[in-house]
């Protein structure tokens, strides 16, 4: 019944429904993965067996595909062997893809499993690296595209599952990755099992495996979700303090703003050969380097574990579902923990890199259009101006609105993928607001207004007058202008709007005496560019 409501609400959206070019497989949903694998110090080969559990959408399919690197210079996975219910299946393991034939035509409704036993060296996707202190690691680096390096799956976000590690590994190393530890287990010859399980179902981005020297601090719980920190032992004390107080500050707030945290941990986690930081579900990785200075994107990354992880946009035309949120739940964060003048702040600073990015970028808008290299999937408008997008949008419903949508839209794709157009039709059920024009024009549209003009007090009808333009060369943009007029200086402002549909608009506002000032935006709620506002007489 709720998605029949869902899809009542998207027929009647305009907004362009987006479409990476990636081949869906229609009539397959992968449900769980069992990868288990065997590292060792010797060699930078992996020794592979993934056990694929799909269930049928419709019936008549013959043939079922992974996506799955093939051997090329020396890299890639040679699978030996396909099996299903202990009986060898054909296979074709050719251009990045194992096409296995189904032993006998689906069934919709009816779930399918193949073990499929592979070796190779990982092109990308799992990591063989020294750390920063020459010790060797093994670290996945799934984003966007690159679990197929190392692991046979639909390596796409729109296909979510449940899975587990079971990785055996030289036993001087621990190992971590997504959700509970089931298994710790001394084998011969030096060698140690270790299996973890996640059962919550996440994209393919989203697994994640570090095997290192680790040092493992279990600090409790907030919300009974367990906080961990695994870092490199030279950086035990720096990661306690960098990671630990603040995680359960941020986790606090989102649980308590957003909705309930899905998965069994939240564990931090030091990671080498990577910078910034990768939002795994349940196992974060941080740039090591950072994470030796005491820095780290450490609330970023958790506001993903609501909005980039929990819920996850369908395709990857849709990122801004996941950075853009991730950015302004930071700042929402930083509004929380530092107060308002602390958030406008970083609201003004990525206001700079976008009108910075928007130079560099002119004809880019947030949702991409159909995109097919995924190294151009990233970039600073899905995070700093879709975060903009947030704030306006916050501004369009007001700040009691935007949170009680925002909580629907989480309740509501939990656990699930969702698309633009779905967070659409959440904001307008709960504001009662028409909001195409909006997500249209933020989202869609290249650029952002520039507006000028100029005001001047007429002693005579005691009024304001202020006319404002919109400067840039295209098109005039929808936007509503808060003016704030202050009577003296170092006075707080009493606040009018004026609502600009064309390239110009002038208002009078009423005032018995001539302000000291009048400021374009005093709230900062607009994503503009600020030309010349002058007085004139």
């Amino acid at each position: 019944m709720r998605r029949l409501a869902v899809v009542c609400l998207l027929l009647a959206l305009p907004l362009p429904l987006a479409a990476d070019t990636y081949p869906r497989q229609p009539g397959v949903d992968a449900i769980h993965y069992i990868f288990r694998l065997a590292l060792a110090d010797d060699t930078d080969a992996i020794t592979g067996e993934a056990t694929v559990t799909v269930k049928f959408l419709s019936d008549g399919l013959r043939e079922l595909w992974l996506d799955l690197t093939s051997p090329n210079g020396g890299t890639g996975m040679a699978v030996g062997s396909v099996t299903a219910a202990g009986d060898a299946i054909p296979f074709l393991h050719l251009d990045d893809r194992v096409r296995l034939t189904l032993p006998a035509p689906s069934r919709a409704g009816d779930e399918f499993s193949a073990t499929i036993s592979y070796k190779g060296v990982p092109g990308g996707g799992l990591r063989l690296i020294p750390n920063i202190h020459g010790e060797r690691t093994f670290f996945s680096e799934n984003w966007p595209n690159n679990a197929r390096q190392w692991l046979p799956m639909i390596d796409h976000p729109s296909d979510k599952a449940t899975g587990e590690f079971i990785v055996t590994a030289p036993a001087h190393y621990q190992v971590v990755a997504n959700g509970l530890l089931v298994e710790e287990r001394d084998l011969d010859a030096g060698r140690r099992l270790t299996h973890w399980r996640q059962s919550v179902p996440i994209s393919s981005w989203l697994y994640a495996l570090g095997v290192a020297r680790f040092a493992s601090h279990h600090a409790g719980s907030v919300k009974g979700v367990k906080i961990q920190t695994w870092v490199f032992p030279q950086d035990r004390e720096t990661g306690i303090r960098l990671f630990e107080d603040l995680s359960r500050r941020a986790m606090t707030f989102f649980v308590e703003h957003i909705g309930p945290y899905s998965y069994e941990k939240l564990a931090n986690v030091q990671a080498a050969g990577l910078s910034g930081g990768t939002e795994h579900a349940s196992a974060i990785f941080y740039g090591e380097k950072g994470v030796a200075a005491g820095r780290a994107p450490v609330v970023h990354e958790i506001a993903h574990q609501w909005f980039g992880n929990a819920v996850t946009e369908r395709d990857w035309d849709d990122v801004w579902l996941s950075e853009g949120f991730a950015t302004y739940f930071t700042l929402l964060y930083t509004e929380h923990a530092e107060g308002r003048d602390a958030f406008v702040a970083g609201l003004r600073q990525s206001r700079d890199t976008v009108l910075r990015i928007e130079q560099k970028l002119p004809d880019t808008p947030i949702i991409h259009r159909n995109i097919s290299d995924m190294r151009r999937v990233l970039n600073q408008l899905v995070y700093q101006k879709a975060a903009w997008v947030l704030h306006m949008l916050r501004a369009e419903v007001g700040t009691e609105a935007f949170w009680a949508a925002i909580r629907e839209y989480y309740r509501r794709y939990q656990n699930d993928t969702t698309s633009t157009a779905e967070l659409r039709a959440v904001f307008e059920q709960v504001s009662g607001k028409p909001l195409g024009w909006f997500f249209t024009q933020w989202l869609t549209r290249p650029g952002v207004p520039k507006l000028e003009g100029s005001w001047h007090y007429d002693a005579d009808a005691k009024q304001v007058e202020v006319t404002l333009s919109q400067a840039q060369v295209t098109e005039a943009f929808r936007v509503n202008v808060e003016i704030g007029l202050v009577p003296t200086p170092g006075a707080l402002p009493r606040v009018e709007r004026i609502a600009m549909t064309g390239k110009q608009a002038t208002m009078r506002f009423p005032a018995d005496t001539p302000p000291a000032i009048v400021i374009v935006d005093p709230g900062t709620w607009l994503l503009m560019d600020v030309g010349a506002f002058v007085q004139t007489r």
